[in-house]
C-alpha cells in the first residue's frame, strides 16, 4: 500500500542574508551550556600513576584506574592534583590519560 510522505517546507532566504545566519549558527556551538553544570572528569586508559610532583620523573605514589573516582583540585600545564576517592591518595595525574569529557549544545 502506497502513502503519501509529507515533507517540511524549506524557506528560502536571499543571499546576503546567509552570512549573518552562518555566523550566528557557528557561535552558538562553540558557546558552553550555561544552564547545564560541567562534565566529570574520567580515565580514559586502563591505569594511570599518580606522582608526587607534577612531573613524570616524580615518585610515583599510587594508581587511579579507570573505575575509580576521583576529585580535580588544580591543573598546572598538563597535569592534574587529584584525590582518588576509592584509594585517599592525592597527588598529580598527566592530563594525557585523565580528561574532562565534553558536551555540544545545540539550540
Amino acid at each position: 500500500m502506497l502513502g503519501t510522505l509529507a515533507l517540511p517546507m524549506l524557506s528560502v532566504t536571499p543571499a546576503s542574508a546567509a552570512p549573518v545566519a552562518a555566523a550566528s549558527t557557528v557561535t552558538s556551538m562553540v558557546t558552553p551550556c550555561p544552564d547545564l553544570p560541567p562534565l566529570p572528569y574520567k580515565v580514559h586508559a586502563s591505569a594511570v600513576t599518580i606522582r608526587s610532583k607534577a612531573t613524570t620523573k616524580s615518585t610515583a605514589v599510587g594508581v587511579l584506574y579507570k573505575s575509580h573516582k576521583f576529585t580535580v583540585h588544580k591543573k598546572s600545564g598538563n597535569w592534574l592534583y587529584i584525590t582518588d576517592r576509592t584509594t585517599g591518595v592525592k597527588g598529580w595525574v598527566s592530563g594525557t590519560y585523565v580528561y574532562r569529557d565534553t558536551r555540544m549544545c545545540l539550540d
